[in-house]
């Protein structure tokens, strides 16, 4: 079973190094001046920059991506592994409505899905622990070689990196990868594709200059991006045009949170009709998110389920997945014996997080260390048979950054690492890293919106 691990402050050998460097040797410039200076990058974090990248191991990294390629393997095996092949039951069982679930069922019958995603973890000083794997098309960071590529302007680290053979990937480049093989039937032979970059009408007045940096940026890798919205979809002759292009690819940004909204519904029939059709391909299938969805991962953590997994996967799955269950009346705590979860939830509060199984950034979270005895108690009473899981706390350790003046200063991050398929994007299916650093040691979720700053990540060494 999965318990707390002890903390061990400064985690990183490399960050170490890295600020030894910077204090034994003065240098002029500040670290982050030209991703501030980026329009691209501003448009994204505004000036919420690090002062100076995180760095993984060369073994740290190799074994990190290990453990994420067999959890991803194990939640796409959870439909035949314990819910006798239907993809309706674990859809239901992660707390999907029927909509959801129609919508999610019908996709998976189509085309293929190739692995992608990212995984939110924080290292506890002994290892990774898996927060979320969020897996989808709509994973953000695609900003992420910005980041590096701007950081790498700094003499002082640009010499770091080379002295150590520190590298990076490009995020970017790895979802088109992907998008390719997984839509191969789609790509035109003899010109470029064009690909549809598509959110909800809601989300797309609030993302949609983002969007359209992400498509601006596909011709980079070959292929002409349009962003838009679901509504400005239009099917003559049952494909997708958008202003009288015809699309060959959509790149799905929507979720399936937002398919809940019978209108969103409602404007991805036609487009869900055309990719049955073959006249376009989809990018990525909805049935994605069934294995992304924190429920999945409650299913994983299950003591009833053990025996449907090896010695090697449970070991894995100890290893990085901390101790997740549905809220609901009984369960096994961390050590496997049967309680009332209600109870042992509020006994451990300081211990535990609540989170929805169907939102995302943070949305509906509810920390218990940060909230008093009488709210957490009506919080859980709430969620009990609900669509939403507690987990156990992960405190991360310290890591040692520059402090932009000259010193040095202790950040506790968030990793969000990217996982790809190894035969499609190469490098044992790593696929970039971006970091949010808060310098709150109890911190519930860092995130941009709790005043969190984001940065790079170079591995290898």
């Amino acid at each position: 079973m999965t318990t707390s691990r002890p903390i061990q402050l400064r985690r990183s050998p490399l960050g170490r190094a890295y600020v030894d460097q910077l204090a034994q040797h003065v240098s002029t410039g500040q670290p982050a001046a030209a991703a501030r200076e980026s329009a691209t990058l501003a448009l994204a974090y505004q000036d919420r920059f690090l002062d100076g990248p995180a760095f993984l191991g060369d073994a740290e990294y190799r074994s990190v991506v290990r453990d994420l390629r067999t959890v991803y393997d194990l939640l796409r095996s959870l439909p035949q592994r314990i819910f006798d092949g239907s993809l309706s039951a674990l859809a239901e069982a992660v707390g999907m409505d029927p909509l959801q679930t129609a919508l999610i069922t019908r996709s998976a019958r189509t085309g293929s899905l190739v692995p992608l995603g990212r995984a939110d973890l924080y290292h506890d000083g002994t290892g990774f622990g898996l927060l979320e794997f969020n897996i989808t098309s709509a994973l953000g960071g695609f900003e992420n070689a910005d980041i590096n590529r701007a950081m790498l302007t700094y003499p002082p680290l640009r010499e770091f990196v080379a002295r150590h053979q520190l590298r990076y990937r490009d995020t970017l480049g790895c979802m088109v990868q992907t998008m390719y093989a997984e839509c191969a039937a789609a790509v035109p032979p003899d010109r470029p594709p064009v690909v549809a970059v598509v959110d909800t009408v809601e989300n797309f007045a609030i993302v949609g200059p983002r969007l359209r940096v992400f498509a601006a940026k596909l011709a980079d890798y070959g292929a002409e991006g349009i962003a838009c919205d679901l509504s400005q979809l239009t099917y003559p002759q049952g494909r997708p045009t958008v202003g009288g292009r015809t699309i060959d690819i959509v790149y799905r940004y929507f979720l399936a949170e937002d398919l809940t909204d019978p209108a969103a519904a409602a404007q991805l029939e036609p487009l869900l009709t055309a990719v049955e059709q073959e006249k376009v391909g989809l990018f990525s299938r909805l049935d994605a998110e069934l294995y992304g969805n924190k429920g999945a991962l409650a299913i994983l953590s299950d003591d009833r389920h053990r025996s449907r997994f090896d010695a090697e996967e449970l070991a894995c799955v100890d290893r990085l997945l901390p101790w997740t269950r549905y809220v609901r009346p009984r369960g096994t705590d961390p050590g496997g014996n049967e309680v009332d979860l209600l109870t042992y939830a509020l006994a451990h509060q300081t211990e535990l997080i609540m989170k929805p199984t169907l939102l995302h950034g943070g949305s509906g979270i509810v920390v218990g260390w940060e909230v008093d005895p009488a709210e957490w108690r009506a919080r859980l009473t709430a969620a009990v048979g609900g669509p939403f899981v507690l987990q156990h706390r992960i405190r991360p350790a310290a890591e040692p950054f520059p402090d932009g003046v000259g010193g040095s200063r202790d950040l506790f991050l968030n990793w969000g690492v990217y996982l790809g398929d190894h035969e499609v994007i190469g490098d044992d299916g790593y696929a970039g890293c971006f970091v949010r650093g808060s310098t709150d040691p109890t911190v519930g979720v860092v995130s941009m919106g709790g005043g969190a700053k984001v940065g790079c990540a170079f591995h290898g060494g």
